[in-house]
């Protein structure tokens, strides 16, 4: 940094110590400014939060998120240009219903009762999966775009209003010992960074339509995935009291008892006889031992 830099590093340093110390009054921006300050300050931290919460909605699991990201990242390392698709909830319900419906067999009523709520839990993750790139490709990566450019645009725009505000205020205070020349070059700077950071503030904000139609593009994926879903469901539901309709109407089977299949009489006389033997034998070897 030249000593030119660190001059006015030093200037900015000293009027924030005066301010926050000493209560200097630094120069007041008007109203309307501030206004619109206030605005912007608050949709940036609401599409900060936005997208993380957005991001949960679509991907509850905190453990998969982060493994995900892990993945996805080492995929763009290597890379590979195809993500990592998250494991839904539905779709892993349906393949452990899936997979125990064909152990039980066609036979089993709770069997082939599973196997169909497992398909249509299939389905459903597969609609959940449309609604996750729908809602990525329409409603995050704008809010996202919108946050790496245009927020961050207006922020470097009001950091540098500050930065020469904060100059100026110092310069204005020293009056007979700073040369006019300088403060006359900081108020023109101070007022060029204001109407620039002013322009951009104004501009975002009057164009704000921009992200009522991205949120009204949101609901209208979610509306798509509930009305999809709902429509698996009640299909799900007719075949499933249709089952239980047909199941009732089949006559209970009545319990019968079977024997356990035990050896006869003879044979276990023949064992019985065989064993009698074989100690009456062994008695009289030991006898003539």
């Amino acid at each position: 940094m030249s000593v030119a830099g660190l001059k006015k590093q030093f200037h900015k340093a000293s009027q924030l110590f005066s301010e926050k110390i000493s209560g200097a009054e630094g120069t007041k921006l008007d109203e309307v400014f501030m206004d619109m300050e206030k605005k912007v300050d608050i949709t940036s931290k609401a599409v900060a939060e936005i997208l993380s919460k957005a991001t949960e909605y679509l991907q509850p699991n905190p453990a998969y998120r982060a493994k995900l990201g892990m993945l996805n990242t080492m995929s763009k390392i290597r890379g590979q240009v195809k993500a990592t698709g998250y494991p839904q909830t539905e779709g892993l319900l349906g393949d452990c219903m899936l997979k125990y419906g064909k152990e039980l067999g066609e036979e089993s009523a709770f069997g082939n009762a599973l196997m169909e709520v497992g398909e249509s839990m299939k389905r459903m993750a597969e609609v959940k999966d449309s609604l996750d790139i729908n809602v990525k490709q329409t409603f995050i990566d704008p809010l996202q775009l919108l946050q790496d450019k245009d927020l961050k645009e207006i922020g470097h725009h009001l950091r540098k209003l500050e930065g020469r505000r904060l100059d100026y205020d110092y310069k204005k205070r020293r009056v007979g010992k700073i040369p006019e020349e300088e403060i006359r070059q900081a108020i023109e700077k101070f007022e060029e960074s204001k109407e620039l950071a002013e322009r951009s503030m104004f501009n975002f904000l009057e164009n704000d339509i921009e992200q009522v139609s991205q949120l009204a593009v949101f609901v209208e994926a979610a509306l798509d995935y509930h009305r999809q879903s709902t429509e698996i469901l009640q299909e799900l539901q007719k075949k499933l009291a249709i089952r239980i309709a047909l199941s009732s109407a089949i006559p209970k089977r009545e319990y019968q008892s079977k024997p356990v299949n035990v050896a006869s009489s003879s044979d276990l006389n023949g064992v019985s006889s065989s064993t009698s033997s074989k100690i009456s034998a062994y008695h009289r070897l030991k006898a003539a031992e």
